[in-house]
């Protein structure tokens, strides 16, 4: 089983909080990707672009934030942490 928790954060408090679980039989990038995406449509977010420092992060640690400099479109909160909470391997 895969599982992300997906947080949003604006001025230190907790707005939404999501988790997404994953069963397929994908590479673990997949599962990110996927997963992501049913994040952004739950919480009617753009995808938000993966800067270098998140793929480092995300690598090292299996969590990243995502801030205002990874969306397009304006944001009206702080930022989007994801972290991978339970992974098969």
């Amino acid at each position: 089983m895969f599982r992300i928790w997906a947080k949003l954060f604006k001025n230190n408090h907790l707005l939404k909080d999501i988790v997404i679980t994953n069963d397929s039989d994908d590479t673990r990038t997949h599962k990110v990707f996927k997963s992501l995406t049913e994040i952004c449509l739950a919480f009617d977010l753009e995808n938000p672009l993966w800067l270098d420092s998140n793929i480092n992060e995300f690598k090292r640690i299996s969590k990243t934030r995502f801030t205002k400099d990874n969306f397009i479109e304006e944001i009206d909160f702080d930022y989007l942490e994801i972290q991978v909470i339970d992974e098969d391997f």
